[in-house]
């Protein structure tokens, strides 16, 4: 596999290594061993899964201390544009994002650590979206912040449709009004 740093500390692109013949493909999604040694050692102890249309919004998301998540996100259909946002108190990265695209086609992984927040916009029809993450989630601690909160600069890209936010993310704050996070 390869494994990409982003301009982010901590944030990486992982491309597995896919084999394929007449029959079709095989890729190793995941192995402990070798993510360790690509500097992930996130301990993951949860799967989850999204399904979703063209021009759905989730996030952006996070879980406060003690109950904060690494995530390792991926798509096994469809597309989606994938952003962490840094919202770690006292880094020098602090309110900047870095993002990429997530297919099915580009078996793609994005690894995302723990004082970030996540999210993704939807970029084709009948999206299946896969994450570990390396704590179980807790309700009490789920934390958002508004996605178009201008402060961040992230330039959404166009899906010619309109955009589908949860309630319960079109309520979230901007990031100035967040308490940054740091583990405690």
């Amino acid at each position: 596999m390869n494994v990409t740093s982003m301009e982010i500390e901590g944030v990486k692109v992982v491309e597995p290594r896919v084999f394929g013949d007449a029959r079709g493909w095989f890729v190793e999604q995941y192995n402990s061993a070798r993510y360790k040694e690509a500097g992930i050692g996130a301990d993951f102890v949860q799967d989850n899964e999204s399904f979703s249309s063209k021009g759905v919004v989730r996030g952006l998301h996070w879980q406060a201390a003690p109950h904060t998540q690494a995530k390792l996100v991926r798509v096994i259909r469809g597309a989606v544009w994938d952003v962490a946002v840094d919202i770690r108190k006292g880094s020098p990265t602090f309110g900047r994002h870095v993002a990429v695209t997530l297919t099915g086609d580009n078996k793609k992984q994005f690894y995302i650590p723990r004082g970030f927040a996540h999210g993704f916009i939807v970029l084709e029809d009948d999206t299946l979206f896969s994450y570990k993450c390396d704590n179980l989630y807790c309700p009490e601690a789920d934390r958002g912040m508004r996605f178009d909160d201008p402060a961040l600069g992230i330039v959404w890209p166009d899906v010619g449709v309109e955009l589908k936010l949860s309630e319960k993310d079109q309520k979230h704050p901007c990031l100035k009004d967040i308490e940054p996070w740091e583990e405690k």
